[in-house]
């Protein structure tokens, strides 16, 4: 009788000590969120993201690779374009007639495929900085963003340009971000998707107003 008591409260201590330990598991498991584009923004750009990176899935069998699957083309500044200066009024963009200057100093990318086309969204950070002459309150700052189809021949796929307004603190001092959303193109053959790339940099034509469309005579 006792041997059968001792029995019953062993079953009963190992019972309780294993619900235990599956309560401390359950708590200590807390729901893995979804990385958002911002959250790869700021990872791309250095910075530190808020939520962890939750791993995909392999597709099934006939199903469509994910997004992140894509062959997303690598970014960088088109050669010529990594800086952009402006002068006083009249005057060239060099020594004291300098008034601002624009600089790239971080790209970042992601692609999504939408049908038979690909949308990028092309991250840029750069930073204004005032020169002798003084700069404005506010800058204006062309950007464009390409892809292009390198090769023998560089063959343009697709070119938007784009401008973001910055405004000028006391420093003189200012970073910047941009993200352009809307650069679609035609998802490339399998043997052309090597040689594609993102170009960026600064446009000083995308600050051209647009031309006015003509107006039909009667």
């Amino acid at each position: 009788m006792v041997q059968e008591l001792r029995s019953s409260r062993n079953a009963l201590r190992r019972g309780a000590a294993v619900a235990l330990a599956l309560s401390v598991a359950l708590v200590s498991v807390s729901p893995v969120a979804a990385q958002s584009l911002t959250d790869r923004f700021k990872g791309l750009f250095g910075g530190k993201s808020d939520e962890p990176a939750q791993p995909k899935p392999a597709p099934a069998p006939g199903q469509p690779a994910a997004d992140d699957d894509l062959d997303c083309p690598q970014v960088t500044v088109r050669a010529g374009a990594s800086t952009y200066a402006v002068g006083a009024t009249g005057k060239p963009a060099v020594g004291n007639e300098i008034r601002f200057q624009a600089t790239i100093t971080k790209m970042a990318r992601e692609c999504a495929r939408n049908g038979g086309d690909i949308t990028a969204r092309i991250g840029i950070q750069g930073r204004v900085i005032a020169g002798p002459a003084g700069a404005p309150a506010t800058v204006e700052v062309p950007l464009r963003v390409a892809v292009v189809q390198g090769g023998v021949g560089e063959k343009v796929i697709a070119s938007k340009a784009y401008r973001t307004t910055v405004g000028m603190s006391e420093g003189g001092s200012v970073p910047f971000t941009f993200v352009a959303e809307d650069l679609v193109y035609p998802m490339p053959s399998a043997k052309d998707a090597d040689s594609y790339i993102f170009y960026v940099g600064f446009d000083p034509q995308a600050l051209s107003p647009e031309p006015k469309a003509r107006v039909k005579k009667k």
